[in-house]
């Protein structure tokens, strides 16, 4: 745990060498990386926590400064405890608080990883108003229903992301830890909206970038983690067939191969570029 003077910051680490920083999305903890985690049999340092309102990392939003911003602060803040330079991983929510973090530069990363971010805005920058359409209309649909004081208005987004019964099949535990948090996620939304983005934006991140998105997920999902591959410089793009949106707890051995195969792709290339300016 961290304690910070605007609230505690959920911090747990384990394993030992190249550090990975892995950033959970909405209704969840550092613990859903848990079965990615023990895929590596700790051969990674790898860092969790969790994002504003879950867990025990403290809120520091409300609705009239729902900003990015404030999420962003958090990482870092984690990153920093780290004491060197990063493997940046996110999924969903956790996944575009994780591109701002590599726009801000104000940390040390040596890559970035993105699981299906919730590029809604991105969509929008491009002119692709039907796919940003597709989510608009999702959470007007989810936010009235909670604001009518129905308890499992967030089903909503969850099949909008796994597909329809998704909800309804995770256990009552996670249910119910989802419900207990409707509100915080209404905020994320906020905060996801209120995010400017923009292809020409992404440019500017010159760290190695690894994009995943389940071949099974809304296509609106998939085109903007699509879009997001093909504006970060040089990023390597891998859709996972037969996934969807849950991919780190439903696809456990692909999703963290392709994480591993990445970042010892990038850390090889950091050894040899350190060696050759040694021989020079």
């Amino acid at each position: 745990m961290i304690e910070n003077a605007r609230g505690r910051i959920d911090y747990n680490e384990v394993g030992t060498g190249p550090t990975i920083v892995l950033v959970p999305g909405s209704c969840s903890t550092g613990a859903a990386w848990r079965p990615i985690i023990s895929q590596w049999d700790g051969r990674y340092r790898c860092v969790t926590t969790s994002l504003l309102g879950y867990g025990g990392t403290s809120e520091r939003r409300t609705p009239e400064d729902p900003s990015i911003a404030h999420e962003v602060e958090v990482i870092e803040s984690v990153i920093r405890r780290t004491g060197t330079r990063v493997h940046l991983v996110g999924h969903s929510f956790g996944g575009l608080i994780a591109v701002c973090v590599a726009l801000r530069k104000r940390v040390p990363l040596a890559s970035l990883v993105v699981a299906e971010a919730p590029a809604a805005e991105l969509l929008r920058a491009a002119g692709e108003h039907d796919h940003y359409r597709a989510f608009r209309d999702m959470t007007d649909t989810y936010f009235s229903a909670f604001h009518r004081g129905e308890s499992g208005a967030i089903a909503t987004m969850i099949d909008f992301y796994g597909g329809a019964g998704t909800f309804a099949s995770w256990p009552l535990r996670v249910r119910g830890y989802a419900i207990e948090t409707t509100a915080v996620n209404i905020l994320d939304w906020a905060s996801a909206f209120g995010f400017v983005l923009s292809p020409a934006m992404l440019g500017a991140i010159d760290i190695p970038a690894l994009v995943l998105w389940g071949g099974a997920s809304h296509p609106a999902a998939k085109h903007a983690n699509e879009l997001l591959a093909k504006s970060l410089r040089g990023a390597s793009a891998v859709p996972r067939a037969g996934a969807a949106h849950f991919m780190i707890a439903t696809h456990v051995h692909e999703v963290a191969s392709a994480i591993a195969a990445h970042v010892d792709r990038v850390e090889q290339l950091s050894s040899t570029t350190a060696a050759t300016a040694t021989l020079t």
